[in-house]
């Protein structure tokens, strides 16, 4: 490629987004798939694996801030935490931020993403590599869950990419059934859904599985750039948590450096569209 050339994610035959290169930094296959970062000139850094956009440094906020913080603002007692992927390091950046969390456990399949993330975009995990609490683990996470004793996470953030590869076994029954006996009682799971829009059928895949397993299954929508300009969604999953309870002092903690998250934002973010419910037959 070179850099006056275009890096391409095709969704479809009939959609494609592209961003023009300005130099490429990383473009690798590891053990598990093709890792690239690329400097653009639209979206600066883009972390893109097998060719599938995950982030960038213009737009990551949009994604991470409403991967952790709904959840970690209304939870009651959010001490451990698993997330498992989100080897760019802007998951645990946010989960770090909280000073309650006891201990954060990162299970990432494939440590070449890290260390090109650490290298190339590393305002992404920022401090929260270094940080004392967090445990990472270069392991399947699929295996992790599985083996993991009962009821010992208060969180599980699932920041995986799409169901293609080594995240394909991500999104299926088993993984969601460990992932519900690896969690406390009250404890609750999140993960990216997909989007309504563009991915209407694995959208309503996921949320037909998870309604399988949990009591109260909520997803939660907005817009993250760097995924096709579209809506996007995550979905947060428990027995007993009420996603609208949030706290302020919670709030506090994390208002000096959100970019994007408001309790505004939180709340309108809960309410599903009506084509959404059709979908789902809501």
């Amino acid at each position: 490629m070179e850099p006056s050339n275009w890096l391409e994610e095709t969704y479809d035959d009939d959609v494609r987004l592209g961003f023009r290169v300005r130099e490429i930094l990383v473009d690798k296959q590891s053990k598990f798939q093709r890792v690239q970062i690329v400097d653009t000139y639209a979206m600066g850094k883009v972390l893109a694996l097998d060719g599938l956009f995950m982030t960038s440094e213009k737009d990551e906020f949009f994604y991470h801030e409403m991967i952790v913080h709904p959840a970690m603002t209304t939870l009651a007692n959010p001490q451990k935490v698993l997330v498992i992927g989100g080897g760019d390091g802007g998951t645990i950046r946010e989960i770090c931020r909280y000073p309650q969390v006891q201990s954060v456990t990162m299970v990432e399949i494939d440590g070449d993403v890290i260390d090109a993330c650490k290298t190339h975009l590393p305002s992404l995990g920022a401090d929260a590599w270094n940080d004392p609490r967090l445990d990472l683990r270069v392991a399947d996470g699929i295996a992790y869950v599985a083996e993991a004793p009962e009821a010992t996470f208060d969180l599980i953030i699932l920041d995986g990419s799409d169901p293609v590869g080594p995240a394909e076994g991500l999104f299926g029954t088993t993984f969601y059934e460990n992932v519900k006996r690896v969690l406390k009682p009250d404890g609750v799971f999140v993960l990216q859904s997909e989007s309504p829009t563009l991915m209407p059928k694995l959208f309503t895949e996921v949320q037909t599985t998870l309604r399988q397993i949990f009591e109260q299954v909520t997803p939660y929508f907005g817009p993250v750039p760097l995924y096709g300009g579209s809506i996007w969604s995550w979905t947060i999953a428990g027995d007993e948590h009420t996603p609208l309870n949030i706290r302020p002092e919670r709030v506090e903690l994390i208002q000096p450096t959100a970019k994007l998250y408001t309790p505004e934002l939180h709340r309108s973010a809960l309410t599903t569209p009506g084509y959404v419910k059709a979908l789902l037959g809501t």
